[in-house]
């Protein structure tokens, strides 16, 4: 059988372009369709400029407290399109050096969206090619719920395009971008109401982070709505929206943004001309290795549902990579102690067990924690704190989880990451000398 490519990937985003960057590194001839943008939903609606934005939020914080250390700022404003023209800027320069990486990498790429035809054939830009492997990596796309006038609502894909800042935003969900999102309109000077219609966001997350987290957002002067869902939008005469809960109350908005989970994007794939499979939830059904139900078919990243972070993304395009064209150097994707991040504000970072998680899996729990202010905001009125936690197991000592809720916790963690991938226990936490003074050193003194 002839072949134009040994790997044609569908989708540029991190793990496909990972993984075509890699494959041909190793020899391998590869392509890569993409229809859409490249860099995927981390860099175009995703992480990176949800970042950005989240950078811009802080702001309104760091000018109060500028005062506090004696600084006259005047009177700071805020221009929304300033924000979002600057942040199209940056986008476009990562689009760029995706572009350079793979071609540079000697990947043909082709902007067109891709269909599979059989187990070895594609077809894009009205051509066909032959490929010994494909490998999926279309990521996914968010979804509104099914309530009339859900056309009203944004998404996270349209929030970084928005003309203006509305005066009033209406954030439905309770995932981390939900928390994300309220976090940038409130503190970007928008009057935010988060809808969750569970009792308590995050769901997944150490229950500790969870309430910290929601008493910090009140105080920053989120409005926190539980056991509220939309079951109606509709437009006023004057622009503006009324969502009507399934309670009966009536919110009064601007913008409603749903953040209410994401789908896989499978549409127009042509998955019924092989034998690949869904899950109940939609998702790409795949092995261990990454294979679907037809061996040629491989796919990755948010479209298989597994953990759907770009790190875990850039790690399986990495591990398909090396099992086709470098074997070996292959090693399975470790998902244990995973770190992550919510760009909320104040920040959160994990890694490993929840104390909930620690105890159902069996484990008798020694739970330390850590509530302070910083010392930043000693001079002045901002009453925010900060939240830090180790779930250590009482028999081995070692440490199952590190939660933290407060400034810069991303950064702080990740360190934290290496230290129990390496299977520290509570004794070289404390044997370990802090950096004084920081945030930090809280997780080397607790007692």
């Amino acid at each position: 059988m002839s072949q134009d490519y040994d790997l044609f990937v569908i989708g540029a985003g991190s793990g496909g372009v990972r993984a075509a960057r890699f494959a041909a590194g190793f020899g391998a001839r590869v392509a890569v369709a993409e229809s859409r943008y490249l860099g995927g939903t981390c860099v175009n609606v995703g992480c990176v400029p949800k970042k950005l934005l989240s950078y811009g939020a802080h702001f309104r914080e760091d000018f109060a407290l500028a005062a506090d250390f004696g600084w006259n700022p005047g009177a700071p404003g805020f221009d929304w399109p300033t924000l979002i023209d600057n942040k199209n800027r940056e986008i476009a320069r990562l689009n760029g050096i995706y572009r350079s990486l793979l071609l540079g990498s000697g990947v043909t790429l082709i902007e067109a969206q891709a269909r599979i035809l059989d187990p070895h054939t594609v077809e894009t830009g009205g051509q066909r090619y032959r490929a010994r492997h494909i490998l999926v990596a279309t990521g996914g796309w968010p979804q509104r719920p099914d309530i009339p006038g859900a056309e009203l609502g944004i998404t996270s894909n349209e929030a970084f395009f928005l003309p203006q800042l509305p005066r009033r935003v209406l954030v439905v969900g309770g995932g981390y971008i939900a928390v994300e999102f309220a976090s940038i309109f409130n503190g970007l000077g928008a009057e935010t109401t988060l809808s969750y219609r569970g009792a308590l966001f995050l769901r997944g997350f150490d229950r500790r982070v969870r309430e910290h987290l929601r008493d910090e957002l009140r105080l920053k002067g989120v409005k926190l709505e539980f056991g509220a869902d939309p079951a109606a939008l509709e437009r006023g005469g004057d622009g503006s929206i009324a969502a009507t809960l399934k309670d009966g109350r009536v919110l009064e908005t601007d913008c409603v943004f749903f953040a209410t989970g994401r789908r896989a994007m499978t549409d127009g794939l042509g998955l019924e001309h092989c034998a690949a499979q869904l899950d109940d939830k939609g998702h790409i059904r795949v092995d261990e290795h990454y294979a679907t139900a037809e061996p040629s078919v491989l796919a990755i990243g948010d479209v298989i549902g597994r953990v759907q972070l770009t790190p875990v993304a850039l790690a399986e395009g990495m591990a398909v990579a090396r099992r086709l064209f470098r074997p070996e150097e292959y090693r399975p994707l470790d998902y244990a102690l995973i770190p992550t991040a919510v760009f909320s504000l104040p920040n959160i970072g994990t890694v490993g067990l929840t104390e909930e998680a620690a105890r159902e899996a069996g484990h008798d729990v020694k739970v330390f924690e850590s509530l302070f202010r910083p010392l930043r905001l000693s001079l002045g009125s901002q009453h925010e704190k900060t939240l830090m936690k180790l779930v250590v197991d009482a028999a081995s000592d070692r440490v199952l989880g590190c939660h933290m809720v407060g400034p810069e916790a991303g950064e702080i963690i990740q360190g934290l990451a290496v230290a129990l991938k390496a299977g520290a226990t509570k004794r070289v936490f404390d044997d370990t000398l802090g950096i004084h003074p920081t945030a930090a050193e809280e997780f080397v003194t607790m007692r």
